[in-house]
């Protein structure tokens, strides 16, 4: 069963890049890597249209789960259909219900194959990144050529820092996926590595050749590309993310975006960009930034919902925003301390680029000598071109 069931389960899996981050996506903290197509006539499937007709469909799904509990083709759809509407509409409840979709399988080490993937998907949306990897290995153990389990362990060591493993992982993906997504897994590493402009530009052929018809690909290829062009402080990187964006509703792309406009003195911009998604989390951030940019009467209830959403997380234990909370704490709370310890317990679990900034610049706003030198260490180790941060921690000159 490992291979079709593992290939129906993954049919309907996240289409857009995460890095995740992510993801992440990135929920967008989660690092979601894109979904692989098994050919190009492929038709990857859709969220339905509006949030009501989603949540009609779901809980027509849940009564045929319901009616069956261990039915493993009703479970894996009802779970796989939950985490899209997670990353879509970036309401980390339903990572809960698609764990409870899988309870049956949930603590078993030995689940099928398509529960593994899934099970470790929802454990690294909450980064439980350990527990994550330890599933995709048995999946690879079982297949060592699953394109989807690869590309996903790649991710995650990735925003771990774990790049040789990462990597490796990478290279595997050579003869099972389009070649866009060995090209950009790889870049994706060699950009954070001191190899960006080679990066950039492999990335950029790549995309020129690439199948429009493999949107997954391309828009991960374009969030990169975009992402590397905001560390080089390329106007550029605009034409990527709206390129990326121009196919569908991406969590991760919008609030990468968004800081960047708020980088760019645009604030305006990101009240329209958000619009209503303001309803998930990062983006409500990036909505109070604007309007505190602004100063906007509003900033004040935003920056009230966030604090009370961030409280709430904390109650539960959840800590996959804690970026997100630094970022609160230093640019809305005013309180450079609580948004060091909360940067200093994030870079812990993950180490992108937007991870280091945030340590970087509580790091600057404190003082802090301890974590200025992470920072330090991390940019002289790692090769990371980022003359943004790398400015935020020069050793200043003692005074005379």
């Amino acid at each position: 069963m490992a291979r079709n069931d593992s290939a129906r389960a993954s049919r309907v899996m996240a289409i857009f890049a995460a890095r995740i981050a992510a993801t992440w996506l990135t929920a967008t903290a989660a690092i979601a890597a894109p979904y692989v197509p098994t050919d190009d006539a492929q038709v990857l499937e859709r969220l339905p249209g509006g949030t009501a007709a989603q949540l009609r469909r779901l809980k027509s799904m849940q009564a045929a789960r319901a009616a069956a509990p261990k039915d493993l083709a009703r479970a894996t759809e009802l779970a796989t259909a939950n985490i899209r509407a997670s990353r879509v509409e970036g309401d980390p409840r339903f990572l809960g219900y698609a764990q409870a979709a899988l309870a049956p399988w949930w603590k078993d080490p030995a689940a099928p194959t398509a529960v593994l993937l899934l099970r470790a998907t929802i454990l690294q949306s909450s980064h439980q990144f350990e527990p994550a990897l330890a599933d995709l290995a048995r999946v690879l153990e079982r297949e060592p050529k699953h394109a989807q389990a690869l590309l996903t362990r790649a991710t995650v060591l990735t925003v771990m820092g774990r790049y040789r493993e990462a990597r490796a992982d990478c290279s595997r993906l050579a003869g099972i996926t389009p070649e866009i997504y060995r090209v950009v897994c790889i870049a994706a590493i060699d950009s954070v590595t001191g190899n960006e402009v080679a990066a950039y530009e492999t990335v950029r052929r790549t995309l020129s050749n690439a199948s429009r018809i493999d949107r997954a690909g391309v828009a991960w290829a374009e969030t990169l590309l975009a992402e590397i062009a905001v560390r080089r402080n390329d106007p550029a990187a605009e034409s990527y993310f709206r390129a990326a964006l121009d196919g569908g509703r991406d969590i991760y792309a919008l609030g990468a975006y968004s800081d960047w406009l708020l980088d760019q003195g645009r604030a305006q911009e990101v009240l329209k960009l958000v619009g209503s998604d303001a309803r998930v989390d990062p983006l409500l951030l990036r909505l109070a930034l604007a309007q505190s940019a602004l100063n906007r009467p509003e900033a004040a209830a935003s920056i009230d919902a966030l604090r009370a959403r961030f409280d709430a997380s904390r109650e539960r234990g959840d800590t996959s925003h804690q970026r997100e909370n630094a970022r609160f704490e230093l640019a809305l709370a005013r309180n450079p301390r609580q948004a060091l310890a909360l940067a200093l317990d994030n870079w812990k679990v993950q180490r992108e680029p937007a991870d280091l900034r945030i340590l970087a610049e509580a790091a600057a706003a404190t003082g802090d000598a301890a974590a200025l030198g992470i920072v330090r260490k991390w940019l002289a180790e790692s090769g990371l071109e980022y003359p943004a941060v790398a400015a935020l921690v020069v050793p200043r000159a003692p005074a005379k």
